[in-house]
């Protein structure tokens, strides 16, 4: 379905009925990596796939898609179908998203889940390598986006999922340049959220590949520390949903549902 949004259009799914449940994608991907979870959870609930500034389906909205920005356009959405208490579910820079919703609608939300992302912001290394990967991709776009999904998943998993690597990269690059330097520029000097973690009465989980080579696994430990986040653990790498599907697909239900 097509939202007009500030003069572009924004695309999301939605199936079934019941509590609302939003599921946000990462960098690169869009609403498509829900796919295979969307049967099961639309069985009980009511399943909302967004595609986020300058993925998929959804247009661009300048040269800088700060997480606020894209927040908004979920906001817009949710507004859109009249809904007014949901569970948002962010894989990687879906859980940016997520936090800055919650972060501005804290009322509107009763379950957050954290998929492969973080509360933290950009440490300064972290910003210098968004800055060379801009420089990357407008240098050599297709070798950028192989690259880019292929190094998210553990090593041995590369020749264990190459068929679902690929689909990800053919879907990765349906992505304009526009919207992967504008995604990079606004996950670069994105805030720190990790107050949400602490304060907030929402339920909260947080899904963690061990072998996750974008994350540091230590520091996310550290930042649920003294809070009532729920970890889940998994001893792979970022693309839980592709790693361990059946696992997390389980224990997202169990969340939605407690």
């Amino acid at each position: 379905m097509i939202l007009e949004y500030k003069g572009i259009d924004i695309f999301y799914t939605d199936f079934g009925k019941g509590n609302p449940v939003i599921l946000l994608h990462g960098f690169l991907e869009n609403s498509t990596m829900w796919n295979r979870f969307i049967p099961k959870l639309s069985e009980n609930n009511r399943v909302i796939c967004i595609d986020l500034l300058g993925h998929g389906k959804t247009g661009c909205l300048g040269y800088i898609h700060t997480m606020e920005l894209m927040a908004e356009v979920v906001e817009a959405v949710l507004n859109h179908l009249k809904i007014k208490k949901s569970i948002l579910i962010g894989h990687s820079m879906g859980g940016y998203v997520a936090l800055a919703f919650a972060e501005k609608n804290p009322d509107a939300i009763s379950g957050l889940c954290l998929m492969n992302s973080t509360a933290m912001a950009d440490s300064k290394e972290k910003q210098e390598n968004r800055d060379r990967a801009i420089v990357a991709v407008k240098q050599n776009y297709r070798t950028f986006v192989r690259m880019a999904i292929a190094n998210l998943f553990r090593p041995k998993n590369r020749t264990i999922f190459s068929d679902r690597i690929n689909d990800v990269i053919n879907e990765a690059l349906q992505t304009p340049l526009q919207g992967i330097v504008a995604a990079l520029e606004g996950m670069k000097i994105r805030k720190n959220r990790e107050f949400l973690l602490h304060t907030h009465a929402f339920k909260k989980l947080m899904v963690i590949g061990k072998k996750d080579p974008a994350l540091d696994y230590l520091s996310l430990i550290e930042q649920v520390k003294n809070t009532d986040v729920k970890i889940v653990e998994f001893p792979d790498g970022h693309m839980s949903h592709i790693e361990n599907e059946s696992d997390l697909l389980h224990e997202i239900v169990h969340f939605i549902e407690k």
